[in-house]
């Protein structure tokens, strides 16, 4: 029994909020779980997503759809055109195709496109700041007033200004900027793709651009076969187009629909070819596209190729499965007994000794109060008839302030204080 009462007597005393906090807190959260950006995360953080990661099944759909149509209604019926080795080629190009441009699509969407971590607190402004540019409006929500918006920073002998994020508190890297609809800073972005769902930037610019390079020969493959089938059909049956739209509606529809997306997806593949050959971005291009500056990335073409396509794509810069470290509150029963109790025990002797001492502190100062009242009584009592007016200034100096009878109630010396206002 007295065992049970003295491990009572050693276990830390807690609050009841501490103590329902620590029953609430359950295993540590991990990064994907307490992101700050609006991404979408699957499979414990293993696949990154857009916002817009819905987006997806539309994109998907208008790939297999059309695929599924031709590989039924059009390619079967080509298959009797030709010989069977090319027959069967031509039945499974499309469907190669389309899976291959599918995992395309996921590696472009799914993955961490270049994201730069945020920062816990703003970074320390520079003392020089010669090559920075302070904001009159800055209100310094995020960090210190003093904070420059710009810094110059030098790439290829040519100066580059780089801005702060307020958001992700940091100086964006060249090339870097803040999406708006991710709501990161993400590493040499390009745009943010809503057929995709993602941000496309260093880490996924390549499988971007083979992915709508992919689309763009699947249209292109399906526009010329429909075609063929076409033609097969008015030279069997001896008839016009009308005709041959009739027998073969799919094909016509196949045919619009591929016309437009080859004119899509293939003039977007031609747009983003040249900036590849040019080594720009499409933030780049249509933000500085009237400036006339010099491109400080542009190493030539060659170059420019083999860095899209030929050089290592940096690892990631977040772990979005790492666990959190959470600061953990001030005596909490993640200390040992002995060490919470130690550290009570000490609190405890120190608010004993810091009594003690201000008991003597404010003793002392009664002394002298008192001493001095005293004496000035004294004086009155020896001396003989006083005019009105006197008694009743030193009358009005001998009244108790209210921090004296506070001193009087703490000691219990009230009754002292009380005789001497008779006299």
């Amino acid at each position: 029994m007295q065992s049970k009462k003295h491990s009572a007597a050693l276990r830390p005393q807690q609050s009841g909020s501490n103590w329902r906090n620590i029953q609430k807190s359950g295993p540590p959260k991990r990064v994907y779980q307490v992101w700050k950006g609006r991404n979408r995360f699957f499979l414990g953080g293993r696949l990154v997503f857009g916002p817009d990661v819905k987006s997806l099944a539309l994109t998907v759909s208008l790939i297999v759809v059309p695929v599924i149509l031709f590989t039924v209604f059009v390619s079967q019926k080509l298959v009797h055109e030709f010989n069977n080795n090319v027959g069967d080629l031509i039945v499974a190009i499309p469907i190669v195709l389309a899976a291959y441009d599918i995992i395309l699509l996921f590696l472009t969407s799914g993955r961490d496109p270049g994201i730069i971590p945020r920062n816990a607190h703003p970074p320390e402004p520079d003392d020089d700041g010669e090559a920075s540019t302070l904001s009159a409006d800055w209100s310094g929500s995020h960090g210190a007033p003093t904070l420059p918006l710009t810094k110059d920073v030098i790439v290829n002998g040519v100066v580059v200004k780089v801005k702060y994020c307020p958001t992700c508190m940091l100086y964006r890297p060249p090339r870097c900027s803040h999406c708006s609809i991710c709501n990161n800073c993400v590493e040499r972005f390009d745009h943010h793709c809503p057929w995709v769902g993602q941000c496309i930037g260093k880490r996924n610019y390549r499988f971007f651009f083979m992915f709508v390079s992919s689309t763009a020969v699947l249209c292109l493959y399906v526009f010329v076969f429909c075609w063929v089938h076409m033609k097969k059909i008015m030279d069997s049956y001896h008839c016009n187009l009308w005709r041959a739209v009739v027998r073969s509606p799919i094909s016509a529809v196949l045919i619009v629909f591929t016309f437009i997306g080859t004119w899509f997806v293939g003039g977007l593949t031609a747009f983003h070819f040249y900036l590849i050959c040019t080594n720009q971005t499409t933030y780049e291009n249509f933000k500085y596209r009237h400036d006339g500056k010099m491109n400080p990335y542009n190493r030539g073409c060659f170059r420019n190729v083999w860095e899209i396509f030929f050089s290592k794509i940096p690892k990631s810069k977040n772990d979005f499965r790492a666990k959190v470290k959470e600061d953990l509150p001030p005596f909490s029963f993640s200390l040992s007994r002995g060490r919470a109790f130690s550290l009570n025990t000490s609190k405890a002797s120190f608010d004993l000794e810091m009594g003690a001492k201000r008991q003597a502190v404010l003793a002392e100062e009664f002394e002298d109060i008192q001493s001095q009242i005293e004496s000035v009584g004294g004086g009155e009592r020896c001396s003989t008839q006083l005019p009105r007016s006197s008694w009743g200034s030193r009358k009005g100096s001998w009244e108790i302030a209210p921090d004296l009878e506070s001193l009087s109630a703490e000691f219990g010396m009230g009754h002292g204080y009380t005789d001497r206002e008779k006299i």
